[in-house]
């Protein structure tokens, strides 16, 4: 058994669109699909097959979600976030 919490995160609107439908895609609540990409990240393996990788290729041009990996570290924080 584990223990989960409820948490509210932000996260980039686009990028939730694509999450959410490959949960959907998945049949998956988006809680266990974001623990799933997390746990197989933490041991540097790929959380995906490639059937899977091809609906996230879909959603990704369905939503507009035109950002990559590289793009994670110079993501700029928007105005009225309260961060600097």
């Amino acid at each position: 058994m584990v223990e989960r919490v409820q948490t509210g995160v932000r996260i980039e609107k686009n990028l939730l669109k694509v999450l959410k439908g490959l949960a959907e895609y998945l049949d998956l609540s988006l809680g266990d699909l974001i623990e799933g990409i997390a746990l197989h990240a933490f041991e540097g393996r790929n959380a995906f097959s490639d059937e899977a990788l091809v609906a996230i290729d879909r959603l990704r041009a369905v939503y507009g979600l035109d950002l990559r990996a590289d793009d994670s570290h110079r993501l700029e924080v928007e105005a009225g976030s309260g961060r600097p």
